[in-house]
């Protein structure tokens, strides 16, 4: 168990640049977020490595933005849980995308196929944050386009950061639902590409 003071003097270690701070908060809790994402990506073990060395990687790239006096592993398990997200966003449309190329027989050319996926992807997704009721959309750009922390959008609309952590989820939820209901438009869509 980590005891809270222990906890204060790594954070602001690592808010000041600590790499030592850094590995030391990683051995500690790798362990723990592993098993978290595990348990949430339904035991998907390259996933839950995937995002646990991802969710690290952020940390250290957003250092100066760690707050030592909150959670730190309710810091890290947010930056999961938005990568996962993400990876699971991600792994719908190149599904959709792999069916249609089976399905038409339409060979596979990578720089095509990376294009493709790039323009598909950001269109798609902007048409439905266009859908959102307008809060969560505006929650969801910052978030996912402009890349804010749920704590910065908290502070930039004067909302709580449960609050944004709610409606970032409510939308991507929505978002996959509407990617699975509407496979035929999404099919559509990439059609209109090739053409």
């Amino acid at each position: 168990m980590v005891d809270s003071i222990n906890e204060k003097r790594l954070l602001t270690e690592l808010k000041n640049g600590s790499f030592q701070a850094f590995e030391r908060l990683y051995n500690m809790y790798s362990g723990k977020l592993y098993n978290f994402i595990m348990r949430i990506s339904s035991g998907n073990q390259y996933m839950a490595e995937e995002v646990v060395q991802s969710a690290f990687i952020r940390v250290w790239e957003v250092r100066e933005r760690v707050e030592p006096e909150s959670s730190f592993i309710s810091f890290l398990c947010t930056i999961a849980k938005n990568l996962l997200m993400n990876m699971y966003q991600r792994q719908t449309v190149e599904y959709v995308y792999n069916e249609y190329l089976k399905n038409t027989g339409v060979d596979r050319d990578s720089q095509t196929e990376e294009s493709i996926d790039l323009r598909f992807l950001n269109e798609y997704i902007d048409s439905l944050a266009e859908e959102l009721p307008a809060q969560r959309k505006k929650i969801f750009i910052l978030s996912k386009r402009q890349n804010y922390t749920n704590k910065e959008i908290a502070e930039m609309m004067g909302i709580s950061e449960s609050t944004v952590a709610t409606q970032l989820s409510l939308a991507v939820k929505f978002m996959r639902e509407q990617l699975m209901k509407h496979y035929d438009k999404i099919v559509a869509l990439l059609f209109a590409f090739f053409c």
